[in-house]
């Protein structure tokens, strides 16, 4: 008969005590236990505290602005007043619609519109006007070169911009700025003689552009619909 030795005896009790303080820390599963964490789970499915629809975010459907959004809009023009519900109407069909970064935008293409005509740069020009008023700045470009006319300008900034006119027409958002700007320029005629405008003296410009953006095209890009001069 075999004996067990003192050190086979030793690991026994010494598992056999592992087991029971493990039992007491652990405890035995009831059937009742809280499932284990998933991250991958919404907290209503993890937390039974938690109350059905606690957890659900609804996002504003297209179309749909809360109230408390419009503060952008407000922060541009007065609440209750034409211009002001104009935007409203705009930012009611495109959400991402803000005032303040258009009107940025708008600065911008008013410059690049500017300096394109006075280069004749038509490619540049059609990416930035609506066919119709591409149509008369090409008109305008090619009637002065076919008298060899050149337009020399150098722009010098723009003092004020803002945003006068908004309205929605049809699927069409539509918003009308006025700008005033310093511009020198001068138009030159075949012998390189000064014919209007001064190559030195800065000008100030006044105009009043119309910029348009179909709402259910992809392309987030304006483009210029209309213009006039400002008296």
């Amino acid at each position: 008969m075999e004996y067990l030795d003192f050190g086979t005896i030793f690991f026994f009790v010494a598992a056999v005590v592992i087991f029971l303080q493990l039992r007491k820390v652990l405890g035995r599963r009831t059937g009742n236990e809280r499932p284990p964490f998933n991250p991958y789970t919404r907290t209503a499915e993890v937390d039974d505290k938690t109350k059905p629809g606690d957890n659900v975010v609804s996002l504003p459907r297209r179309g749909e602005v809360k109230e408390s959004s419009f503060e952008k809009v407000d922060a541009i023009a007065k609440p209750g007043t034409p211009l002001n519900d104009g935007l409203r109407a705009i930012q009611n069909v495109d959400p991402s619609f803000e005032p303040s970064k258009f009107l940025e935008g708008s600065k911008m293409a008013y410059e690049m519109i500017v300096m394109s005509f006075a280069d004749g740069d038509r490619k540049t020009l059609k990416s930035l006007l609506s066919r119709e008023v591409f149509d008369g700045f090409v008109a305008a470009i090619a009637d002065r070169e076919s008298r060899g006319e050149k337009v020399q300008s150098s722009f010098v900034g723009i003092n004020k911009a803002e945003i006068i006119g908004a309205e929605m027409k049809g699927t069409e958002s539509h918003v009308t700025v006025r700008i005033i700007s310093e511009l020198i320029s001068a138009t030159l005629d075949k012998d390189g003689n000064v014919i209007d405008g001064d190559k030195e003296s800065v000008a100030e410009v006044k105009d009043v552009w119309t910029f348009a953006r179909d709402t259910r095209s992809k392309d987030p890009n304006w483009k210029l619909v209309a213009t006039e001069a400002e008296d």
